[in-house]
């Protein structure tokens, strides 16, 4: 099992995987890989002044994820399963995939959202049709699932929608622990 499930490898889902690997929580990204970043020339991500395309940014995102301790899975979620002290992610190849909290970093499709029971609403960027209804720590009407990103209703900016993916990782961390969990590495001082 899981500790956690991010269903979307996009920046948000990356960015909140790598925080939640970083802390030592059990962390599974599962990507379909058909998100809006894949599409996108982005000219205004902080450290990158000469501005990347979506795909290395997506893979960029990916691999600092995996080096952080995330596995990542290739693949689409058709259902999430809420029941107990936990969610169950049903691929569309029929794989099951346990976790103790599901995070939905998964842009405009609520549709698997929406089959789990969890409420949504209209967006309130230009073209985004809905987005997931949470509350402003990132919980849902349902149990033990996430939302961030534009599928939380902010900015489908691309640094925004990182930032956002990592603030509720760092609530899904904290709500586990039972405290508030902060990652900050200290710059040693050069020797010598």
């Amino acid at each position: 099992m899981y500790d956690l499930i991010i269903v979307g490898g996009g920046p948000a889902g990356a960015s909140a995987a790598i925080f939640a690997a970083r802390a030592g929580l059990r962390t599974l990204v599962i990507d379909e890989d058909k998100g809006f970043t894949r599409r996108a020339m982005v000219n205004n991500h902080l450290g990158f002044p000469d501005g990347i395309t979506g795909p290395e940014l997506v893979e960029l995102g990916r691999r600092h994820a995996e080096r952080s301790g995330a596995e990542w899975l290739e693949g689409s979620v058709t259902a999430l399963e809420v029941g107990g002290e936990g969610v169950t992610a049903v691929t569309e190849d029929g794989q099951r995939q346990e976790a103790r909290d599901v995070l939905l970093t998964i842009g405009v499709r609520t549709a698997v959202a929406e089959s789990a029971g969890v409420r949504t609403k209209p967006g309130s960027e230009p073209r985004i049709p809905s987005v997931v209804d949470a509350q402003p720590d990132g919980r849902t009407n349902v149990d033990h699932v996430w939302a961030a990103g534009t599928a939380g209703d902010v900015s489908v900016h691309t640094i925004i929608t990182a930032g956002d993916g990592a603030r509720v990782a760092i609530n899904i961390i904290s709500a586990q622990r039972g405290e508030r969990h902060v990652d900050h590495d200290v710059l040693q001082a050069p020797t010598g």
